[in-house]
């Protein structure tokens, strides 16, 4: 095969995979119909399904990720969908849900140039005429969206830092999860930014990855991630909520939910504790009650 054959094979492929997260992000069909359970069941029809967004904003009211992954261990999903419980938040108190922004990197073959330090604060503008950034992720933002990266393995690389993650909330970008690096945590965390990450990191983008795709399915912790599922991310880790569950996922996990604030309402009383937001379980079934029927 030659090297243009291979190229349009990698075309096609990534085109394969697009087209069905497309799919994916625009379908839902309740509960796991029989052909859902298959092997090589096809992925449902484009335009049958809710808005991803509107769902997420449902999911953000309420539900902690073990709401979340029990709705989906009862659907048969959560063995599939729980990240690597490495891929952490940066800070206790953080918590989101959104349709995923997939972003793909690689680890680079070739090394960035010295500079002199006129060109020291270059060096992204370089590593971008070097050809380093083959996809743009700007476009597919919108509010409320949640960016998933996938680092293919890379070594220590700080992608993530206090400058670009707070553009990225800026912009609306509900939360950022990658199986790679942060840096800057610090300020990261004095920003309250909403990255959840494997690790912290040193090391600068230029020179070590190349981002190659950007609105592809991809595989983060383990897990796979297309655009439109929906990511979720509190102190207990990272869960995906495949869109053509969703709709059954949050009515199960509202149940769940609203059933625990009650119990632990109780055990608060006979504890003589304060109460607190945690136990409200009117405000969640008032919140809930058109999927409590």
């Amino acid at each position: 095969m030659d090297a243009h054959a291979r190229f349009d094979g990698a075309a096609t492929r990534r085109g394969f995979l697009k087209s069905t997260a497309l799919a994916a992000a625009a379908a839902g069909t309740g509960a796991m119909s029989a052909a859902e359970t298959q092997p090589g069941a096809e992925t449902p029809a484009a335009g049958a399904g809710p808005d991803p967004y509107a769902l997420a904003a449902r999911f953000n009211k309420f539900l902690r990720v073990t709401d979340v992954a029990d709705g989906l261990d009862a659907v048969g999903r959560a063995d599939l969908t729980l990240m690597d419980p490495a891929i952490r938040p940066l800070w206790m108190g953080m918590r989101f849900f959104g349709p995923a922004v997939t972003m793909r990197v690689v680890p680079t073959n070739r090394r960035m140039p010295v500079v002199a330090r006129k060109d020291a604060l270059a060096q992204h503008a370089i590593w971008s005429r070097m050809g380093g950034w083959h996809a743009d992720v700007n476009p597919h933002l919108k509010p409320g969206c949640v960016i998933v990266m996938a680092t293919s393995g890379a070594g220590e690389c700080g992608y993530w830092g206090s400058n670009n993650s707070l553009d990225m909330m800026s912009r609306g970008v509900a939360g950022i999860v990658t199986e790679g690096y942060c840096r800057d945590t610090d300020e990261v965390i004095m920003q309250k930014c909403n990255v959840a990450c494997r690790g912290i990191g040193r090391t600068i983008i230029p020179g070590r990855v190349e981002l190659v795709d950007v609105g592809t399915a991809i595989g983060c912790g383990g897990v796979m991630v297309r655009p439109g599922d929906i990511v979720g991310c509190d102190w207990d880790g990272c869960v995906v909520v495949p869109i053509e569950v969703a709709e059954e996922v949050l009515a199960i996990a509202a149940r769940i939910a609203i059933d625990d604030k009650k119990g632990r309402r109780r055990l608060y009383e006979r504890l003589g504790r304060t109460l607190d937001e945690s136990v409200d379980w009117e405000a969640a079934e008032a919140c809930f009650k058109d999927l409590l029927q």
